[in-house]
């Protein structure tokens, strides 16, 4: 084990020590040393879920630092935090929250291990072999598409690192242009192995998962990274493939999404459990309980957290939200309350996870896909196509939701106006999702529409990431991201 880590710290993993053995959500022991393990079915499904738990250790926070922090929708709540302060203001170092790769490249890592050896073990299901294969390949377009978009070029590893005597200890970053090929290599070998039904697979991956993957990069492609037309109808041959399925429906009240984690609209979480996998980026949500003079208020309606409440929406967003006052989307997204005598608070509403005995456990799941997202990629894509008309009838399923309206969007809007309503409608249904920020890129708005970016458009590599000085200090093949 200990030669394998080598290589961790060499990426900027210093956090990976062998004391790791003690968390039960690490990969074990028997995943990593390949002389006493890879011998059996049981080998792979263990490594598996390793893989999987440290996939969402490495997302369990970074995920909204990447996906919102940056938009100018989130600000300081009833406390403040000093390591949010850089995000908010896009004015990033090397030493910030969500500049260090390492847990995202362990994840890799584990990855690796399992595309290496498991096509070598012999299962009883072929089913059961392949779906481990394609997990491990959809997990690790997800990481690389990530990677990609948040720090641009990048080291692409993609053998299992198990000793110290391997060569390539200390990668270099590669071109943005082949992170993202490798992405579309790991989509198109996941789909092709994907079970169409996949027991479980809501929260460790399925067709329909790398189907959305694989909408999500061609759009991003199509739109960022100059993919055009042929981008265009892969997202589309994509997201008409999770439409078809018939497994996934729209929730009819759009709270239930985040009261409970049992609903037919996710097609992707992260799964989080009591006394397995607890916390995340929402315990900085919710309102501290010392703040409250009359404690009868906890839970009634006022939800508190486990420490001081760090992080919540800024006025002008929660104006956003709220502005229509139909949208039954907004109450679910920000909840406030004003104590007499006291001050006003406000929490953001979505991942609250469970209130028992005084104690709040959470244990939301983080929804990274769900039929919505399918649903407003479908109108993005036919929009981008030229179709408007078929890209309104989209708009109108996820507005007939929210306002309770049929035909909430008229005939005869254009293609610009309707461009705009896409985002706008996604910026409300994906509140604190962690989407805005990818949003707001794929839609060219992201200088006009994020205050700490106007007026920034010369400045080098200003959407991207530093590398955490961690990283650079352990590795001397990685260059600083230029401009930082």
């Amino acid at each position: 084990m200990k030669a394998s880590y080598r290589f961790l710290f060499i990426l900027g993993m210093a956090v990976f020590l062998p004391s790791c053995e003690k968390d039960l959500n690490v990969i074990p022991r028997s995943v990593i040393t390949a002389a006493s393990m890879w011998q059996s079915e049981g080998d792979a499904v263990a490594a598996l879920n390793g893989a999987l738990s440290q996939f969402r250790a490495a997302l369990s926070d970074a995920y909204i630092q990447w996906g919102d922090y940056r938009t100018g929708h989130f600000g300081d709540a009833t406390g403040s935090q000093a390591s949010f302060q850089d995000l908010y203001l896009n004015s990033l170092d090397d030493l910030d929250v969500g500049t260090n790769w390492a847990a995202i490249y362990k994840a890799i890592n584990d990855c690796n291990l399992i595309l290496k050896y498991v096509p070598e073990i012999p299962f009883s299901n072929a089913n059961t072999k392949n779906y481990t294969l394609a997990t491990a390949y959809f997990l690790r377009a997800f990481s690389y598409y990530y990677i990609a978009r948040v720090w641009g070029d990048a080291p692409i590893v993609l053998a299992g690192f198990e000793s110290d005597t391997q060569d390539d200890l200390y990668p270099s970053r590669s071109p943005v242009a082949e992170v993202l090929s490798q992405v579309k290599k790991d989509i198109d070998a996941s789909t092709g192995l994907f079970p169409d039904d996949a027991p479980g697979s809501r929260k460790a991956g399925s067709k329909a998962a790398v189907l959305m993957l694989k909408a999500d990069f061609n759009l991003w492609m199509a739109k960022t990274q100059n993919g055009g037309t042929d981008a265009l109808n892969a997202a589309k041959s994509a997201v008409d493939a999770v439409l078809n399925n018939g497994s996934y429906q729209l929730a009819d009240d759009f709270s239930s999404l985040f009261s409970s984690d049992d609903n037919n609209e996710i097609i992707f979480a992260l799964n989080f459990a009591r006394d397995e996998y607890e916390g995340g980026f929402a315990a900085d949500w919710l309102v501290a309980v010392q703040y409250l003079n009359d404690k009868s208020l906890v839970e009634n309606p006022v939800k508190v957290g486990s420490h001081q409440q760090w992080v919540t929406f800024t006025d002008e967003f929660e104006s956003f939200l709220f502005e229509r006052t139909n949208d039954t989307r907004a109450p679910a997204s920000l909840e406030s309350y004003n104590e007499e005598g006291n001050q006003r608070f406000k929490w953001i509403n979505k991942y609250p996870g469970e209130w028992s005995d005084g104690t709040r456990f959470f244990t939301s799941d983080i929804k990274v896909y769900r039929l919505a997202e399918a649903i407003l990629f479908k109108a993005e894509i036919e929009n981008a196509l030229g179709n408007t008309a078929e890209a309104i009838v989209q708009l109108n399923k996820i507005a007939q939701r929210a306002y309770k309206e049929d035909n909430y969007y008229g005939a005869g809007l254009s293609q610009s106006e309707v461009n705009d309503i896409i985002l706008d409608e996604r910026l409300r249904e994906f509140a604190a999702e962690g989407k805005a920020w990818w949003d707001l890129i794929r839609f060219g708005k992201v200088y006009d529409m994020v205050p700490a970016l106007q007026g920034r458009e010369g400045e080098q590599n200003l959407l991207l990431w530093p590398v955490n000085a961690a990283s650079i200090n352990s590795n001397p093949a990685i260059i600083q991201t230029p401009g930082y």
